[in-house]
């Protein structure tokens, strides 16, 4: 499984979680990875975004409360998530081997190569 997410899970409103993605069987360093996700009944939608370079794209939503990161010695791809809100509760998805030209959201999700199966966040309030 060339990505699998880890670190979903129940919170509070006001918590915090740190999801984390690791990449296998491909050098993920020079492409852009992102985290995704989608609510029931709701369109996938994008959360974050990094570069190979390191620059970083966040959705509006989560602006000021979510940090994107990547280890590229460990193939690996995180989402600090804090200040959790019950409207932040989906599944998350992690994708990764997207070319930087198309690193975005929206249409350009098609630009990734491997999505992750999905780690489940719940916040309640």
């Amino acid at each position: 499984v060339p990505v699998v997410e880890s670190g979903g899970g129940s919170v509070q409103a006001g918590g915090s979680l740190r999801l984390s993605c690791a990449a296998s069987g491909y050098t993920y360093s020079n492409y852009c990875m992102g985290w995704f996700r989608q609510a029931p009944g709701k369109e996938r939608e994008g959360v974050a975004i990094i570069q190979s370079d390191g620059r970083t794209t966040y959705a509006d939503s989560v602006k000021g409360r979510f940090t994107i990161s990547r280890d590229n010695a460990k193939n690996t791809l995180y989402l600090q998530m804090n200040s959790l809100k019950p409207e932040d509760t989906a599944m998350y998805y992690c994708a990764a081997g997207g070319l930087d030209l198309y690193c975005s959201f929206g249409v350009y999700q098609r630009n990734f190569r491997y999505w992750g199966q999905g780690t489940q966040v719940t916040v309640s309030s």
